[in-house]
């Protein structure tokens, strides 16, 4: 076994495409993936999509954003080490997720943010020549945005997958519609995942957002090994957070797919909710759009801006999914200018 890296500089024109790794008649492992770049900005943390293909699939097993892959939810920086993913200082990009392969590799980055890249570092580090088991399991990872989402409709953090595998975990991030639901709480839905069969009744089902992620109560800014929010702004109700199942694995032998509801909480006031002022029918949560009485309190379907990158071993190099959003889609709504080179605050927002 001999180890490989691949180490570049690059200037990244709009359109141009990049191969930052790739082998051919080998196996191996990939073990880490480090870059930076001068341009950190909604539109290219978002306009640059990061692809990865296994054992010369035709088809690939992770298409993404590529701020959105490495935990950089809704187009910003933020420092933050977690277990699979870190940004020690809010500049850079790093992965440890083990992705092994077995005849070989390629790794393409795309630039569809519609401005070229000045300056871009990376580093991929791999071994080769290892003994995987026959049955050892590909790394998949999947994008995915609704922005609105729709009433009574669970968002999918991970669309129906066919196989057998392991469902590693996920990056949420919601940007809260304020123009219809004010600052009325958002994050009442529960993370169900369908295993094996299941139909209406989830395998596993949580009690909210929050909750999820470990905490509960609101959200503030924290990063742990495993779960973590590391991206939040509570003035403009923009959240990114984590959840990785490594140390609670989520196994499935058939199928899994993953979901969160739309459901937020109306708070009660003696001079009632403001929300029931703007003109926003607001309907109870649960079966059938019935519509709640004015200045009632209790939970409540919603209609936000949500996305998510879910990471998953799948028992072959290819997983079926869709094709990743264009990027406009991807894009949309991302007005802020972001920083540029090394000016980027611990907290993630705009100085």
């Amino acid at each position: 076994m001999r180890d490989g890296k691949a180490v570049r500089q690059f200037l990244l024109k709009a359109r141009e495409k990049l191969i930052l790794a790739e082998v051919s008649g080998s196996s191996g492992t990939i073990h880490r993936i480090w870059a930076t770049i001068n341009d950190r900005s909604p539109a290219m943390l978002r306009g640059l999509k990061i692809e990865m293909f296994w054992d010369g699939a035709p088809t690939l097993a992770v298409s993404a954003p590529f701020g959105d892959f490495f935990g950089h939810g809704l187009g910003h920086m933020s420092a933050f080490q977690s277990a699979l993913f870190a940004s020690p200082e809010g500049k850079s990009f790093e992965c440890y997720i083990p992705m092994p392969f077995k005849t070989g590799m390629k790794i393409v980055l795309t630039n569809e943010s519609g401005k070229d890249l000045q300056l871009l570092f990376y580093d991929v580090d791999y071994t080769l020549g290892d003994k995987h088991e026959a049955d050892a399991l590909y790394f998949h990872a999947y994008f995915h945005r609704e922005t609105p989402t729709t009433l009574q409709k669970d968002f999918e953090i991970l669309p129906h997958v066919a196989g057998r595998g392991r469902y590693l975990g996920t990056t949420l991030s919601v940007e809260a519609n304020k123009n219809l639901y004010m600052d009325n709480w958002w994050g009442e839905g529960e993370v169900k995942a369908y295993i094996d069969g299941d139909t209406n009744s989830p395998t596993l089902s949580g009690t909210g957002t929050e909750d999820y992620i470990g905490t509960g109560w609101g959200l503030n800014q924290y990063a742990n090994l495993y779960q973590g929010a590391n991206f939040v702004d509570n003035t403009n109700m923009r959240f990114s957070f984590y959840r990785y199942h490594v140390p609670d694995p989520v196994y499935f032998k058939k199928e899994i797919r993953v979901t969160i509801q739309q459901i937020g909480y109306a708070s009660e006031s003696k001079t009632g909710n403001p929300l029931y002022s703007t003109g926003t029918t607001v309907y109870k949560a649960g079966a059938g759009l019935i519509e709640k009485e004015k200045n009632s309190q209790g939970l409540f379907e919603r209609q936000d801006d949500w996305s998510a990158v879910a990471y998953f071993y799948l028992d072959k190099p290819e997983n079926g999914l869709p094709p990743i959003a264009p990027a406009d889609t991807r894009m949309k709504g991302m007005t802020w200018g972001g920083p540029l080179w090394g000016d980027v605050p611990q907290n993630g927002a705009a100085r």
